[in-house]
């Protein structure tokens, strides 16, 4: 790979990937693996929980953010796409082609390339290169087992792949069971396979996962954070979180949303949840942006108004209470999904500014278009409005002030303001609540 890319960086040591980097897009190359038994001396390596810095779910990076994702890639496994990690399991499909012919393994030269599990089963190091007729055992679905061979432009099946995706079936290669605790993170592929696919999934690939879907809690929560961008943007969110909840998996990741879903089935905090994810879907299909900030505000709102209610009713808008109820909620999350620090604050300033949006104060209403989260908090805005979780007048009057010229807008403030007394969703458009003067502090000398 050097010799082919000058812009090629070698990382990994759990898993060793290429990285080959084109402007802000990093190409993930992985060779075919083999599988060995680990060296008795092998001792597993330290975890590294990076964060993940992208705002942006679909892929644009800072230089930053490039960096963090190539901490966490280098101690966490391929991403979709590469060979997955595992070993040949007992009990292999039978292939609808060619069946392929072990290898014996005489590479292994160093520490570094050799194989660890720890107690449960779970893949920790995986570096012994191979041919394709021992990769193809490694791969976790037998529809992501497929190789398309450029020579001569045929597809190579070795596990049934061709028969299960034309019967839109789902199925893991070997033993689920063994393949499940080398890594559980296939569990969340399966669902999100299923999801997004629509695919079903084989029995014996479904049967272990109300079992073993505790093993999830070893997982990193980068990774965790990485999946979970990966079934809610892009483009099947709404499917994703049905078929989550119907495998038992989404409460592992969220544990206080399930717990609030739960306990409060069909409620207008599901259906907003429900009505965001779909609008995330058609923005999506749409090619338009989506961010995971505004993700995690949809996830988190059953939990954080069940923070701020359990206040008093005086205090439900007060600003201190609802940023103290958001960083008590992302702090929760965190523990199982790691949250970045501009995503967390993104969902932050979204609900700190609904009371703003929803009471706006003369020309002060201005400067609130210009906040960078405006968008996205009036986005918030106008969902709970459509539930009737906010008045929908006010939404309507946000959105009027939006297409407006900006001299426009300041005489639409200015001739609102003049009608004292009344807010925006109080009835017509000419009507604006006063703006108050802060009474000044006298100074201390």
């Amino acid at each position: 790979m050097r010799s082919l890319f000058r812009n090629c960086r070698l990382v990994g040591r759990r898993f060793r990937l290429a990285h080959v980097i084109f402007g802000r897009e990093i190409i993930e190359v992985a060779t075919f693996r083999a599988a060995t038994a680990p060296s008795p001396n092998e001792e597993p390596p330290t975890d590294l929980d990076a964060e993940i810095e992208a705002e942006d779910g679909r892929g644009e990076l800072s230089e930053e953010d490039l960096e963090e994702v190539e901490r966490q890639r280098a101690e966490e496994q391929p991403a979709d796409g590469t060979p997955a990690d595992g070993t040949p399991a007992d009990g292999r499909p039978a292939g609808a082609g060619e069946e392929p012919q072990r290898i014996a393994m005489g590479r292994l030269t160093s520490v570094d390339h050799a194989r660890v599990l720890d107690t449960h089963g779970r893949l920790l190091r995986d570096n012994v290169y191979g041919g394709i007729e021992e990769d193809v055992w490694r791969r976790d679905f037998t529809a992501n087992a497929l190789y398309y061979n450029i020579a001569d432009f045929s597809l190579w099946d070795f596990v049934g792949g061709v028969e299960d995706i034309a019967a839109r079936r789902l199925r893991l290669i070997g033993d689920p069971e063994t393949r499940y605790r080398e890594d559980p993170v296939r569990m969340l592929r399966a669902a999100r396979f299923e999801a997004k696919l629509d695919f079903a999934l084989d029995s014996d690939t479904a049967a272990p996962i109300p079992e073993l879907k505790g093993l999830l809690a070893q997982v990193p929560p980068a990774r965790l954070f990485d999946e979970t961008q990966k079934m809610f943007l892009t483009g099947h969110g709404e499917r994703s979180l049905d078929v989550l909840r119907r495998r038992e998996l989404f409460g592992v990741l969220f544990p206080a949303v399930e717990r609030y879903l739960a306990a409060h089935p069909g409620s207008l905090v599901e259906q907003l949840l429900r009505h965001g994810l779909r609008n995330t879907d058609e923005r999506v299909a749409a090619d338009k942006p989506v961010t995971a900030s505004f993700l995690f505000a949809l996830l988190l709102y059953g939990p954080i108004a069940a923070t701020i209610e359990s206040l008093p009713p005086q205090r439900w808008h007060e600003l201190g209470a609802i940023v103290a109820a958001c960083e008590r909620c992302l702090r929760e999350a965190a523990a199982r999904v790691t949250i970045p620090r501009r995503i967390a604050l993104g969902v932050r300033e979204m609900y700190a500014l609904q009371p703003r949006l929803e009471q706006p104060r003369g020309r002060r209403a201005l400067r609130l278009l210009e906040q960078p989260r405006f968008r996205a908090a009036f986005d918030l805005l106008a969902l709970r409005a459509q539930l009737g979780l906010a008045p929908a007048s006010i939404a309507h009057w946000w959105t009027e002030l939006q297409t407006l010229a900006p001299e426009q807008r300041v005489e639409r403030i200015d001739a609102l303001t003049a009608g004292a007394g009344r807010s925006p969703h109080e009835g017509s458009d000419s009507a604006m609540p006063t703006h108050r003067p802060r009474r000044r502090r006298r100074r201390r000398r």
